[in-house]
């Protein structure tokens, strides 16, 4: 299936969700889908890679095991982030709106779709 289409999808599935992409180990975007400019959410996607790493970087020192994602909420909405392997990671926006517990069960779907996808 397409990272296009996964993209669309997990969207789709997850009421309040602005944006998804796609994006390797370096913050390139490879993938993404939103409502609003695609600019706007490759940088957002390259920030929130950069924090991903770190995140990754203090649970292995904490010997926590592998993270598997993690929600970032903020005054006006929500960022989910996750890694899809060793060398890429996706990104959700979504608005305040949006039921985590529903973005955290697809979020998590569409990654493993990825991952059969890439690996």
């Amino acid at each position: 299936m397409p990272f296009k289409t996964i993209l669309k999808n997990l969207m789709d599935s997850v009421p309040g969700s602005t944006g998804a992409i796609l994006a390797d180990w370096e913050g390139e975007a490879v993938e993404q889908a939103c409502l609003y400019d695609e600019f706007d959410l490759k940088v957002t996607g390259a920030h929130k890679g950069i924090l991903l790493n770190l995140m990754k970087d203090a649970h292995q020192k904490m010997e926590a095991g592998e993270l598997r994602h993690a929600v970032i909420s903020t005054e006006k909405q929500h960022y989910m982030l996750g890694p899809v392997g060793a060398d890429y990671f996706l990104v959700l926006t979504l608005d305040k709106t949006a039921i985590i517990g529903l973005a955290i069960y697809h979020f998590q779907a569409a990654i493993d779709r990825m991952f059969k996808e890439i690996y």
